[in-house]
């Protein structure tokens, strides 16, 4: 029960947590007043690294997101190159994570990791369609059990400078397993298999581990979306 209230802090968020009371402390020696400064910054540094326990769906095939955030779009998009992947254009789906998301990235299926890059570059707003060729990047693929294969990116964004990933080539995953995350502010993209149409819609929030983005057995086409009010 504490854990759903508070949940753990990532352990890649404690140095900026400790810096942060550190510093809270010295405001106190020198003006009283300045510790609420500190203690707000402290406390919101603790939020953003987070990192509450997902329940992940277990059937084979089903890809789910990797990451918290909003879907900013679905389209037709090579992977990147450094992927060694084929040029025919995927499903890609990008999402954004603001700095109110939780920011520790999940594994989207099962399988080995057999291509891996860190590709640095640029800062601009993770939220442009160039930042997924031009912004700092690490990419990813992971290739099933039954062969078919899924390119992760994650992406700095304008505020986000600082990606971790702790993959390694040959590694055995399971989806939903945590394997990363980008500090303040970013954005995912995942490029489903060849010929699998995503099951989210543009605008809809995902939640990393849970959220089921694509099922590689699912026959139906992709998914529609829209806002929709009742009566209050």
């Amino acid at each position: 029960m504490l854990g759903r209230i508070f949940p753990p802090i990532n352990r890649a968020g404690w140095p900026f947590v400790g810096l942060l009371v550190l510093a809270t402390l010295g405001l106190a020696a020198v003006n009283g007043h300045l510790v609420w400064l500190g203690a707000l910054l402290s406390a919101w540094c603790a939020y953003f690294f987070r990192d509450p326990d997902r329940v992940t769906p277990t059937r084979e095939d089903l890809i789910v997101s990797p990451a918290d955030g909003v879907v900013q779009a679905i389209e037709r998009s090579p992977p990147p190159d450094e992927l060694a992947l084929n040029d025919a254009p995927r499903s890609r789906v990008s999402i954004f994570m603001n700095v109110f998301d939780v920011h520790v990235n999940r594994m989207p299926c099962d399988g080995v990791v057999t291509a891996l890059k860190y590709t640095p570059g640029r800062f601009f707003n993770a939220s442009l369609d160039k930042a997924s060729a031009l912004n700092e990047r690490n990419g990813f693929r992971v290739t099933a059990p039954d062969g078919w294969d899924v390119a992760c990116v994650q992406i700095a964004g304008l505020i986000a400078r600082r990606i971790r990933c702790a993959l390694k080539i040959g590694q055995s995953v399971r989806a939903g397993e945590r394997f990363g995350l980008i500090r303040f502010g970013s954005r995912v993209d995942i490029y489903l298999p060849e010929g699998v149409a995503p099951l989210v819609s543009v605008g809809q929030r995902t939640v990393a581990g849970e959220t089921v983005v694509a099922d590689v057995r699912a026959q139906e086409s992709a998914r529609g979306g829209e806002v929709r009010a009742g009566s209050t």
